[in-house]
Order: C-alpha cells, then sequence, then structure tokens
C-alpha cells in the first residue's frame, strides 16, 4: 500500500471515537451560524484533547489516554441512504487529486525506472470518509452516541425552558419507538448542557445569572457558559485569524450539495442562513414543532426517492461524480468561516471541550464501564472480574473454533438489549474507545465465543474484527497479531452476512495493519479479494492499493504492480473517475514501454488517448494515440484502422481548436530521411524513334560507387585539360544526384529555373493504406538581390502566387498497407538566392471500405483517382537527415560527432547553358573491330550559348569525330545505309601487289606529345553553340577487340560563354552499352630477311607474316568476311609488297577458316620518314580488291591512332633512365634499337550480312602493333592463364634498375649474316679428289655504332650430331677473322670451302662474334644458326 500521513496506530483510534449528539436551540444555531457553521461544526477543528486523560478501570487502575479525539454532530433521525453514502464517497475521491508538481519517488527496480507517487490521498480521503459515514448498526455500539450536548442561548427570553423543552425532545428521540435512529450506547445518556453567549451583543451580567442557576440546578459537572462571537461580522476584515474550519468543510461542501441537490422536495431553503451550504448534519431550520427545530429528521444523505430495501451502500455505483462539482466549490472559496471570533474564542471553545471530556463524558464513560462490569460478574456469576482474566487469554489458551462453512447461516439472530452477550460487547466498544486495549481485547475474546456459540454470526465477524484490532493496538501484546480472526470476519460478512461495507472496512484496517508489519503480500492478497462487481470504485482503489503493496515489498514485483494499476485503471474508469483512470495508466505505461509487450503498449495507449480526450487534455490524447501507430504494431489490420481512426479524430479536434496555429507534426508514413535524394535538373527526355538521348543521370538508376568514382575521373581528366594540366584548387566534381552516399559537406549548387527534384522515402506500417493528399515540400527560401542584400522571406505553403518558387502538388498519393513507396516531389526556382527544404505537408487519411473478403483486397479506384477519404488532418513532417560520423581528429575518434549534410539547401546560382545530346542510329551491337557510323545531335536547350564542348571517355578507342584535316560533309543519316564509313579510291586492277603509300600527322588526330587522347573536342561550328540551336555530327564507331557486353561512359563537359563565379562548367554524362561478337583474330610476327639486296637502297628488309582467322560462330549471321586491305603505318617502316604465293587473289574466309599473308617491309626513306621528331606516320595500303580505302584519313587513322595511345599507356618494360655508367646504358639503347621494328599492321574486312532477307555489308579494321622482331603479336587482347600453384619462395629484393647487359636475343640482331654461295656444285671427284666452293659471308651492323666482330670458321666438335650435320667439310684460309664495322656497314668476306665427297651439307657453321668497340662483352650473332645453308655436292 501507498505511505499514509497517519500511521495505523494514529488512523485507528482517529477512526473509532466517542460520538456525542447536539441538540441546539434555533437562536443558538442562529449565532453560530454568523460564523457560517453550525454548532457541530464550530466544534470540529478543537475536538482533539491537547493533553493526556487519566481514568480508572475497573481495578482502580490509573488509565492514560493520549490523543483522544471526539465526534460531535447534531442529531438526524433517519439513517443515511446507500446510493447517497455511495455518489459521496466517488465525489471525495473525485475531488483528491495528485498536486500539480508533485515530486513522484523514483525507485529502481532490476532495469525499472519508475516515477510513482509515493502517497495516494484520494485513498486516505476516501477511507476517512467511509468510516465516519458507516451508519450505525445494532451489532456494535462504537458509533452510537455516549451523550448529547443541549444548546440554548443566553439571548432568549426563558433559557431554563428551552433547555427543559431541549432535554424532553431527546428523550423522546431515545425511548420513543417511532425512532429507530440515531442509535444510543446506554438508556441513561450523558446530558450536558451548554449556554452559548455572544460578547459582541449579548448581555454578560445576564448570561452569568443563567449559568449561576444552571449550576445550581444541572451541577457543576453538568453545564457549561460558552462565550463567542467577540466581534461584530461587519468588523471581520479587520484583522487576518486563521480559519481551522476550510480543511473540515471541504469534504463537508461536497456532501451537502449532493444532499441538497437529493434531498426531499418539501426542504426549503433557510431565509434566516447566511448561506446555502449545509453541513454533513444537516441542519436546516424548518417548521416548527413546539418551538423546537424539527431539523433531524432527514438525513443529509437521505435521497429524494424512496429507497429499495435491498439496496445497500454497496450496490453498483449508479451514481456518477456530479457536474456541479466545480461551481460549489467556486462558491465555498469565497466564504470566510469563523469570522465574528476571536483568538479568545478558539481558546474558549478549547476549553469548553477539555472541560466537557474531563467533566463529563469521561467520569460518565468510566461509571459505565463499572456499571457493565458489575453487572455482567453479577450476571453471569463469575467468580473474578474480566479484567484479571485478560493475563490468562493473552497467555495463549485458545479454544478450538469451528470453521465458518460449518456454522449454520444464522446471521438474522438478534439480541435483546439487555441481553448479557451485548452487554460484553458494549463494554468492550467504550473500553476500545477510550484506548483500554486489554481489557477491550479480553471482553471481544468472550463475547466472540459466546456468538459463535449461538452462531450469531454477525455479531461474531464483529467481535472477531475489534479483537484483532485490539491485539494490535495492545503496547505490550505479548502475541502477534491474530490475522485468522480478520480473515473470518471478512468472509462472514461478505459471504455469509453479504455484508460488503463492514467486510470492506475489516479489509481496509487489516490491510493497514499489514502493512505496517511489512507483510506487503498477505495485504495485497487481501486487498484483491475484495474487488467484485458491485462497486468498481471500491475496486479501483483496492487494487491500486494492492498495485502500491507489490512496488513496496523488499525485492519488488513491477510486473504485477504494472498489472494491478491496469486493472485499477480500468475499474476507475468504469466508476467515472477518469483522472484516476489516466493517472493509473500512465503509471503502469512505465513498465511495459519498450519491453517489447507491443499488444499490452497499444492497449494501455489507447485508453491513455481516449480518457486524455474525454478530459480534453488533447495533446496527451494525440500523443497516445502516436504511439500507437509509429510502433511496429502487431494488431490485426481492422484494429490498426480503428486506432487511426480514432488517432484523426482526436487530431482533428485538436487542430480545430488552433486553426491559425503552426502545422503538427504527423507520425505517419514513416520518412526514411537518409534515404531523401534530391536531384538538379530536369528529367530525361524518352526515346523518339532512331534517336536517343543522352542517358545522363535520373532517380531511377541505382547508386554505383564505382561508377561514380569513374565519373568523377573522368571530370578530373577533363578539367585539369582545360587548365592546363593542373586540376584547380577550389575544384568539386559535379553531383546532379544527392544521395546518402555522395559528399554532402558543401551547399549543393542549382541552376535558377531548373527543377529540384526531391525524393522521398515513405514507409506505411500499419496494415491499412495510408492516402497522402495535397503533398507538397515545405521550404524556406532567402532571396538574393542584385544589389547582393539578404531579404529573409519564409513561405511555407505556397498559396498563392508563387513567384520565388514554384512547388509542385500531388493530389493523391496512396501508400498500401506495409508498403515502401518513394514520393518524387518538384521545386521550380525562379530566383536566385538560398533555399532550404525543410520537409513535406500533407493531408493524412485513409480510405473507407479497405476490407475484402480475403483481407486487405484491391482498392477499387486507385487509378482513377477518386478515392473515398473518410477523415484526413492536415500536418507536416520534417526531413532532418543525418550527416557522416567524423573520424578524423583524436577528438572525433573519441566522442561521436557528426558532419553537416547539406542536401537540402540548395544555392540558387545565375543562368546557365544546358546541353541535350541526342544519338541517331546508335548500334548496340557490333563485331569486333566493327566501323559504323552514327550521328550525335547537340542541343542547347537554354538561354545561354555554351562553348568548350568536349567529351572525355575512358575507350577513346571506341569513338571518333573525324580527324581536323577531314572535310565535315556528314550525310544524311539515311543515306549511310550502304555506304561505306571509309574515304575509299578506286584503284586499278595491276597495281595488286604494290603498296600504295600516303602520310599523316597523328596532330591532325589530336595525338600529339603530351596530349591527352580520351579529351576530344566536339567540333562544333565557331566552337559556339547559341541558345536554342542544334548541331549534328558524324561520329564512327569500332567495336572494342573483346566480345562480350561493353559499358562505355560518354563524359560532356562544356562551359557558359559568360564566365560564372560560382559553376565554372556543366557535364553531362552518357553510358552506351554495346555488345560485341567476335569476328576475326589476327597474329602477325616480323623476321628479317636474309636477302640483303634492297631494292629501296640501304636499310635492310623485314618479311611481315599476317595469320587471320574467321572466328564468326553465328549461324545466321556474318556468311563471309572478305579482307579487302592490309595496310602498314610506321615512322620507319613501310609494307612494299605482298609476296604471297597464292594466285587467288580474291582473300575471302568462311566460318573458322584462316588465311595466310606475308609481305615484304621496307625502311622509309629519310624524306618520307622525316625528322625522328615530328609526328608524321607513313601509311602504306596493300588492296586485295578493286578499291582502296585511304588509311592515312578518317576514320581508319583515327581509330589506329587511338588504338595505338591506348597500347602505349599498357605498362611496357621501360629503361631506367637514372644508370650509374651513362656509356652502358647508350650502348644497351643501341643494341636494343636493333632488335626493335614499331611496325604497325591495319588489316580492314567487309563482311556480308543477310538480315531479313536483305544482305547488309559490314566493315572493319583490326590492328597489330609489332614491337620486336620475332615476336608474335596479336589483334586481340591475350588472357593471362593463372599461374599454377608453386611453393612460395622468399627473395631478397634486387635492385629494381633495369640490368644494363642486353638480352641475348637484342644482341644477336646485332649483326646480320648471309651465305651467298651456289645452291649446287659439280665436282669431278675421279679427276681431283678436294672439291674447293667459293663462299661469300656478307656481314650487316643494323646498329648504329661502331661494332668489332670476329668470324671463327673452326668447326664445334662438342656433340657427335654436330659433326654428322655439317657432315666432312672444312674451309680453307684464315679460321678466324677480325673486323670492325661502321655503323650500318655492310663488309663481304671471300671463303672456300673444301669437300671430298658428294652430298648435301650445310655452310651455316661460321660462328660471328660481335661486340660494341667501346664495350668488353663478346657475345655470339646466332642469327644464322636458325636457316641451315644448304649446298649439295655433285659428281659429275
Amino acid at each position: 500500500m501507498a505511505q499514509c500521513v497517519q500511521s495505523v496506530q494514529e488512523l485507528i483510534p482517529d477512526s473509532f471515537v466517542p460520538c456525542v449528539a447536539a441538540l441546539c436551540s434555533d437562536e443558538a444555531e442562529r449565532l453560530t451560524r454568523l460564523n457560517h457553521l453550525s454548532f457541530a461544526e464550530l466544534l470540529k477543528p478543537f475536538s482533539r484533547l491537547t493533553s493526556e486523560v487519566h481514568m480508572r478501570d475497573p481495578n482502580n487502575q490509573l488509565h492514560i489516554i493520549k490523543n483522544l479525539k471526539i465526534a460531535v454532530s447534531n442529531i438526524i433521525t433517519q439513517p443515511p441512504q446507500p446510493g447517497a453514502i455511495r455518489k459521496l464517497l466517488s465525489d471525495v475521491v473525485l475531488g483528491s487529486q495528485p498536486a500539480e508538481g508533485l515530486v513522484a519517488n523514483v525507485i529502481t527496480a532490476g532495469d525499472y525506472d519508475l516515477n510513482i507517487s509515493a502517497t495516494t490521498p484520494w485513498f486516505e480521503s476516501y477511507r476517512e470518509t467511509f468510516l465516519q459515514s458507516m451508519p450505525a448498526s445494532d451489532h456494535e455500539f462504537l458509533n452510537h452516541y455516549l451523550a448529547c450536548m443541549l444548546v440554548a442561548s443566553s439571548s432568549e427570553a426563558e433559557p431554563m425552558e428551552q433547555f427543559s423543552k431541549l432535554s424532553q425532545e431527546q428523550h423522546r428521540i431515545q425511548h420513543n419507538s417511532d425512532y429507530s435512529y440515531p442509535k444510543w450506547f446506554i438508556p441513561n445518556t450523558l446530558k450536558y448542557y451548554v449556554l452559548l453567549h455572544d460578547v459582541s451583543t449579548g448581555d454578560e451580567q445576564r448570561a452569568e445569572s443563567i449559568y449561576e442557576e444552571m449550576k445550581q440546578k444541572y451541577g457543576t459537572q453538568g453545564c457549561y457558559l460558552l462565550k463567542i462571537n467577540s466581534r461584530a461580522s461587519n468588523r471581520a476584515s479587520d484583522e487576518q485569524i486563521p480559519d481551522p474550519w476550510s480543511q473540515y468543510l471541504q469534504k463537508s461542501s461536497i456532501q451537502n450539495q449532493e444532499s441538497y441537490e437529493d434531498g426531499p422536495c418539501t426542504l426549503t431553503s433557510n431565509k434566516n442562513s447566511d448561506s446555502n451550504l449545509l453541513s454533513l448534519d444537516g441542519l436546516d431550520n424548518e417548521v416548527k414543532v413546539d418551538g423546537l427545530p424539527n431539523n433531524f429528521r432527514t438525513h443529509p444523505l437521505q435521497l429524494d426517492h424512496p429507497s429499495d430495501h435491498s439496496n445497500s451502500i454497496d450496490d453498483p455505483d449508479h451514481g456518477k461524480p456530479s457536474s456541479s462539482l466545480h461551481e460549489t466549490k467556486k462558491a465555498s472559496t469565497g466564504i470566510i468561516h469563523g469570522a465574528c471570533l476571536t483568538l479568545t474564542d478558539h481558546d474558549r471553545i478549547r476549553q469548553f471541550i477539555q472541560e466537557f471530556t474531563f467533566r463529563g463524558l469521561l467520569p460518565h464513560i468510566e461509571k459505565t464501564i463499572r456499571q457493565l462490569n458489575d453487572q455482567l460478574i453479577s450476571r453471569k456469576g463469575l467468580s473474578r472480574s474480566l479484567f484479571s482474566a485478560t493475563k490468562k487469554w493473552f497467555s495463549g489458551s485458545k479454544v478450538p473454533e469451528k470453521s465458518i462453512n460449518e456454522l449454520k447461516n444464522t446471521s438474522g439472530l438478534l439480541y435483546p438489549p439487555e441481553a448479557p452477550e451485548l452487554q460484553i460487547r458494549k463494554m468492550a466498544d467504550l473500553c476500545f474507545l477510550v484506548q483500554h486495549y486489554d481489557l477491550a481485547y479480553s471482553c471481544y475474546h468472550t463475547a466472540k465465543k459466546d456468538f459463535l456459540n449461538d452462531q450469531a454470526m454477525l455479531y461474531a465477524a464483529g467481535a472477531l474484527e475489534m479483537a484483532a484490532v485490539s491485539a494490535f493496538l495492545h503496547p505490550g501484546a505479548p502475541r502477534p497479531y491474530p490475522a485468522h480472526y480478520m480473515d473470518t470476519a471478512i468472509q462472514t460478512y461478505r459471504d455469509i452476512c453479504k455484508n460488503m461495507v463492514l467486510a470492506e472496512r475489516c479489509v481496509l484496517l487489516s490491510a493497514e495493519i499489514l502493512k505496517s508489519q511489512s507483510k506487503y503480500s498477505e495485504a495485497a492478497a487481501l486487498l484483491i479479494r475484495l474487488t467484485s462487481e458491485d462497486s468498481d470504485l471500491r475496486s479501483a482503489l483496492l487494487l491500486e492499493q494492492a498495485a502500491h503493496c507489490f512496488i513496496n515489498m523488499k525485492s519488488p514485483m513491477v510486473r504485477k504492480y504494472a498489472f494491478h494499476m491496469i486493472l485499477a485503471g480500468h475499474r476507475f474508469s468504469k466508476a467515472g473517475q477518469k483522472k484516476h483512470a489516466l493517472r493509473c495508466y500512465c503509471q503502469a505505461m512505465q513498465v511495459y514501454k519498450g519491453k517489447g509487450w507491443s499488444l499490452a503498449e497499444d492497449h494501455i495507449n489507447f485508453t491513455i488517448g481516449r480518457q486524455s480526450f474525454t478530459l480534453r487534455q488533447l495533446d496527451n490524447a494525440v500523443s497516445a494515440f502516436r504511439h500507437i501507430l509509429i510502433n511496429e504494431s502487431k494488431q490485426s489490420a481492422a484494429q490498426q484502422g480503428a486506432f487511426l481512426r480514432e488517432y484523426l479524430y482526436v487530431y482533428k479536434n485538436v487542430s480545430e481548436l488552433s486553426p491559425d496555429g503552426p502545422l503538427p507534426q504527423l507520425p505517419l508514413p514513416y520518412i526514411n530521411s537518409s534515404a531523401t535524394r534530391v536531384f538538379f535538373g530536369h528529367d530525361r527526355r524518352p526515346a523518339d524513334g532512331e534517336k536517343q538521348a543522352a542517358t545522363h543521370i535520373s532517380l531511377d538508376q541505382e547508386y554505383d560507387s564505382e561508377s561514380s568514382q569513374q565519373w568523377r575521373e573522368l571530370e578530373e581528366q577533363v578539367v585539369a585539360v582545360v587548365n592546363k594540366g593542373i586540376i584547380p584548387s577550389n575544384f568539386h566534381p559535379t553531383q546532379y544526384c544527392l544521395n546518402s552516399y555522395s559528399d554532402n559537406s558543401r551547399f549543393p549548387l542549382a541552376v535558377v529555373e531548373e527543377p529540384i527534384t526531391v525524393e522521398v522515402a515513405f514507409r506505411n506500417p500499419l496494415k491499412v493504406p495510408l492516402l497522402l493528399t495535397d503533398l507538397s515540400l515545405l521550404w524556406k527560401f532567402q532571396p538574393k538581390d542584385v544589389c547582393g542584400k539578404d531579404n529573409e522571406e519564409v513561405k511555407e505553403l505556397v498559396t498563392s502566387e508563387p513567384e520565388m518558387i514554384g512547388s509542385e502538388v500531388i493530389s493523391e498519393f496512396l501508400i498500401n498497407s506495409e508498403e515502401s513507396k518513394v514520393a518524387r516531389l518538384k521545386l521550380f526556382p525562379h530566383h536566385i538566392g538560398e533555399l532550404h527544404i525543410l520537409g513535406v505537408v500533407y493531408n493524412l487519411g485513409t480510405i473507407q471500405g479497405f476490407m475484402t473478403v480475403d483481407g486487405i483486397g484491391a482498392l477499387p479506384g486507385c487509378h482513377t483517382g477518386k478515392h473515398s477519404l473518410s477523415m484526413s488532418v492536415r500536418g507536416r513532417q520534417d526531413l532532418e537527415i543525418q550527416g557522416p560520423r567524423l573520424n578524423n581528429t583524436k577528438e572525433e575518434k573519441t566522442s561521436i560527432k557528426y558532419g553537416p549534410d547539406r542536401r537540402l539547401d540548395p544555392i540558387i546560382t545565375e543562368e546557365m547553358p544546358l546541353l541535350e545530346v541526342f544519338f541517331i542510329h546508335f548500334p548496340t551491337g557490333l563485331l569486333c573491330g566493327e566501323i559504323r557510323k552514327a550521328y550525335v545531335e547537340f542541343v542547347n536547350v537554354s538561354k545561354c550559348p555554351l562553348t568548350g564542348l568536349k567529351v572525355v571517355s575512358k575507350r577513346p578507342e571506341f569513338f571518333t569525330f573525324g580527324g581536323n584535316t577531314a572535310v565535315l560533309t556528314p550525310l544524311s543519316p539515311s543515306a549511310s545505309e550502304n555506304c561505306s564509313a571509309y574515304k575509299t579510291v578506286v584503284t586499278e586492277a595491276t597495281c595488286v601487289c604494290a603498296a600504295l603509300v600516303s602520310s599523316a600527322s597523328s596532330l591532325d588526330f589530336g595525338m600529339g606529345v603530351g596530349s591527352q587522347p580520351e579529351v576530344i573536342p566536339v567540333p562544333l561550328p565557331d566552337m559556339v553553340l547559341l541558345p536554342g540551336a542544334s548541331v549534328q555530327l558524324p561520329m564512327w564507331l569500332r567495336g572494342p577487340d573483346e566480345e562480350g557486353v561493353h559499358e562505355i561512359n560518354f563524359l560532356f563537359y562544356y562551359e557558359s560563354v559568360k564566365k560564372q563565379p560560382k559553376i565554372r562548367h556543366r557535364i553531362l554524362r552518357h553510358t552506351a552499352v554495346i555488345c560485341t561478337s567476335r569476328s576475326l583474330n589476327v597474329r602477325a610476327t616480323v623476321c628479317r630477311s636474309n636477302s640483303l639486296e634492297d631494292e629501296e637502297g640501304r636499310g635492310g628488309n623485314m618479311l611481315v607474316f599476317v595469320d587471320v582467322e574467321n572466328t564468326h560462330t553465328s549461324e545466321a549471321g556474318v556468311k563471309e568476311f572478305h579482307i579487302v586491305q592490309v595496310s602498314s603505318s610506321s615512322k620507319n617502316w613501310k609494307l612494299y609488297k605482298s609476296v604471297n604465293l597464292s594466285e587467288n587473289k580474291d582473300a575471302k574466309l568462311a566460318s573458322r577458316e584462316k588465311g595466310k599473308f606475308c609481305f615484304k617491309a621496307v625502311r622509309c626513306k629519310e624524306i618520307e620518314a622525316g625528322t625522328q621528331s615530328s609526328e608524321k606516320y607513313t601509311f602504306a595500303d596493300i588492296v586485295f580488291g578493286n578499291e582502296q580505302i585511304i588509311s592515312s584519313a578518317s576514320p581508319c587513322a583515327d581509330f589506329f591512332y587511338r588504338s595505338l595511345s591506348s597500347e602505349l599507356k599498357k605498362p611496357q618494360a621501360q629503361l631506367s633512365l637514372h644508370s650509374e655508367k651513362h656509356g652502358v646504358e647508350d650502348a644497351v639503347r643501341l643494341i636494343q634499337k636493333c632488335s626493335e621494328v614499331d611496325l604497325n599492321i591495319v588489316i580492314l574486312w567487309k563482311a556480308y550480312v543477310i538480315e531479313d532477307s536483305k544482305q547488309l555489308i559490314l566493315e572493319g579494321q583490326h590492328h597489330v602493333i609489332l614491337r620486336t622482331v620475332g615476336k608474335e603479336a596479336f589483334s586481340y587482347p591475350q588472357k593471362q592463364e593463372p599461374p599454377e600453384m608453386e611453393l612460395l619462395k622468399i627473395f631478397r629484393t634486387e635492385n629494381t634498375t633495369v640490368s644494363s647487359r642486353p638480352s641475348v636475343e637484342q644482341l644477336s640482331n646485332l649483326i646480320k649474316t648471309s651465305l651467298h654461295y651456289p645452291e649446287s656444285f659439280n665436282h669431278p671427284f675421279h679427276q681431283k679428289s678436294l672439291c674447293l666452293v667459293p663462299v661469300t659471308l656478307l656481314l650487316s651492323n643494323c646498329s648504329k655504332a661502331d661494332v668489332d666482330v670476329i668470324v671463327d670458321l673452326r668447326h664445334k666438335t662438342t656433340s657427335p650430331e654436330a659433326m654428322e650435320i655439317h657432315g666432312s667439310f672444312t674451309w680453307l684460309g684464315q679460321t678466324q677473322y677480325k673486323l670492325q664495322l661502321r655503323s650500318q656497314e655492310i663488309h663481304s668476306l671471300q671463303l672456300k670451302a673444301c669437300f671430298v665427297h658428294t652430298g648435301v651439307y650445310n655452310l651455316g657453321t661460321p660462328r660471328v662474334f660481335a661486340k660494341l668497340s667501346d664495350q668488353v662483352t663478346v657475345f655470339e650473332a646466332s642469327q644464322q644458326n636458325s636457316m641451315p645453308a644448304l649446298i649439295i655436292i655433285n659428281n659429275v
């Protein structure tokens, strides 16, 4: 139970006090009424004695009574009505609410921190009123009148006569059988005569003389002169006198309001009364009977309809708290009680009570106890007084009691008033009232036995109840509190006597006693046992106290507390106590909140919402319903729909209270703020026939960090080119779409007159659809003037003409049950300035009739935009995005800090040009290497001219706009269907095998030294695109060499003619997806020709072998490939002629066929080649058809240069530039140059395709880059085979500089050797046995340095196989020659070979060693070993 103001030792004596009746004359009542008080009310604040009182018990032992209190009340002759008592109790509870701003106790139990009100004043008020308003009954005497005060005024004509009349009236009421109420303790009631004297108006001498007369007649112990009203009422306001009555009369005013409303209709207001507020005693001057007031006929709790005798106090609570309670309180607050009384008067009243108690009441009680004790001893024939037996009873001799169930129901048994059993009970009650608990206990114990023997269960229960209380209150009781007595009493009252009022009193007392002994569990069980359907108010209060018992246990039972608070709240609600119900639910909510008990939470929140709404606490109601909706609800769809409708209804009421107030925050639907995306710019246009708009960027594209990085690199590349190789420090990549992955730390830039699209991610957590209507963005705009001043202009809802910012409104936006859906809302800025997007504003509603038989069905009219809206409320939700967590500095790492996210705060800048790009006849599928001509249209859709248009791509080898020298005469797109993409010239059939030579500079194709091949300027006419203008340019495409799907990114860069400070440039993205299929595979090698005759002069010849394979596999695709031309391009070499042995001039390749070509290549003449530093390339074309493709023109040369530049970008084994020995390094370089060729082959082909019974001719080109003699090169990238698993080798890292020793392969190419001899030689061996054959050995220095050569003619004799091959021939003459060859010098040696037999001999045995003149290292030139030099010797 909750803490109480009074301890149980104070509570029980205060609840059972001696009752004194008061009977006043009219004049006496008038005097007290001047103070707005009745006589009984006048005495109430002073009814507790300030000092200890002494009396003697029957054994003449002195007994001390502490804090004795007496209850004085006016005589009422009608018992109180149960319905009125119910109403009174309900109002008392209603009137007692927790104080505002009361600091609650914080109880920590396990994981719970609960704010709980430690005290429950409403329960204490209820208990006090309940105990005070209990009607007197016959089986107990505790609230029977012990004495009667007869009050008359000194101003009356005959006061003594008035006393006689009052005395007679009291006698008549007590002894006349017409009056069954009130109850009197004993027939001989003490009468105490009080003379009231008004000091301010009365005659004091007269009063004294009357008092003397009274003393003579009634004795000094039986009368008193009470002087009051020491000041006149008109002087009442002069000085402030404390008002001790207000705390007592607050309840009285409640009670009397009710009694007035429900009293008999015959009652009329007292004309002489200053106030129409009555006390509990119901004083009202009515019809006079013999000059006596008939004011005690009706109890103030009398109802105006005849009561049904079956009704009891514990009937169900029909009466709800009166609405007039407020007015009553208001009326009572203005009244000053005791206005005519001074502090001296207060002391006189206090003195009067003391005198009455000391001289009148206590001696009377003492005498009565003695008499009863004597009577009992004589009647029962007991040998000793009861008192002496106390010790024995307390020591514990217990008589076994029969159980309640064994006893007959004889609760109807009534004893006559003189019955000895009742005399014992009377004596026990008297002892109890004067705090003589040991004697009281012994009497109750005796009475209990007698009653049980007689099976008078009501009497027995009463005795048990009071015996238990007496045992508890007895200060030195050796035995514990007999709780089983109480349990038996409660059970008897409830089950046998059916008297819930008495049962409730037992429970209230027993629970308080158990609580004082910290037996909270037993107290809770007791309280819960008495909850029943007959009284909601009682059940609610007891359940609440049980809940407090659970929380106050040694180990608090938090969940039990919460559960019983919910039960109490429910019963409070049924009893009409809305505020208390709400409080209980709120306290229980602390336990259930956030523990995953979502259904319980929903129930509590729903109830809190309803109760708050009823009490017009609308904000609380909205908050509670909001919680139901925003938690992940596990309720059924129907229940959620009900919650939502209730919420909308409450919300509507709230918004109607303040229609002009700020828009409230709505809880639904959920918004995932971090998923908000912002897009700057227009939506992409859809494809129009053959016209395809650039893909650019849109909200439909998913974010890809890899591609985002690629675009960033492309933009950096083009910006670096524009800024002469340096990226400006203030450069930031352009971001058109901002999301949670983008860098949002800076304010984004938007362009005036270009829309801003905000994508908001909504989620509906409910199982019912939500309909948002009139959905738009909420924003704040700060325009910038031309003069630079800021004008703060906050526009929240665009209702008028939007001059600054246009806003798009979505009229209906439906989110189905548990659906996530994005809404795209647009703003149109018409002015420069700072824009802040704050959130969204909309009407939240739901749809009527969304349920079908199977649950959530299809919504009728979803697409027609005609939803029947049941109810909607206008509100907003803010978009608050948390930035990324900062993690750079130490401070940021150790604390949790977040950076800004400014994606919703764009700065609107001045106008910028806006480019749109369209691709016409852009293919989606190509063969590898296929060339296709398409067109690109550039349109400026803004009002500003644009310039500096460039395109950048990671795959520049894929496309070209043509070289600078090409004449830009684009054919119309339709004419290009069967036209060649190449520039062609018709050739004569005679010069098939000879090469046609032309030249071109790489500078013409944007491939100069140090240039970025990826950044290509778009050749706009005049380099400017005016507003509204469009330009169509041809674009040649070449299918990538690898088969598969290729994504090729183009980034178009452009600037405004008028330089803008904030936006320097703009970009447009396009991603082309091309699917390539296999066509031809080309592989080529180059080797030195052994012949040294050079038709073109010095410098040596090369043989180029080209293998072409048709790898196309598609059945329905390409029929055959024709190789139409092979071209070479190099600074130093050129193809000279075809040396194909085949006579077939038409090179056709069907599927999976392979063709082999051989060409002779010669060095270019110096005049052709120009200086080495120039970027001039020589192109030589060998044509296999009758049409020469000019390979040095667009697009053939473009793609060649692009493939060349992309090949050069690949990491090659470069030489170290920082070597210690410069001489060694130069030598190495010279040796390397001997084996370098740098000859590039271009194979041009046509393919014939039959598609839709129509033959198409496709054309294309493949490139092979030959760098080194003897090394095979490919047109397609070689796949690296993954290495097999091998053991891990750990080695020390060596110096990474390239070794100064050239490789053997490079050295072997330094000297070129050639043997000249007759193929067959006839010799008559029979004439001459030795055959001598002259042989010329030609030595050619391929390098540009001087070379020392040693020619060794001795045979190697390392292996027998070598002897067999060489046969038996020898060289005659010198066996070794030493000579020096100058740069590119050719030297011939005349040798003689000697043979002794006929046969075939290999003359390739001379070993040639060479070294650079200024080097030490000697190496062997092994060129001739690769080809045998065979000679046939014939005998003639």
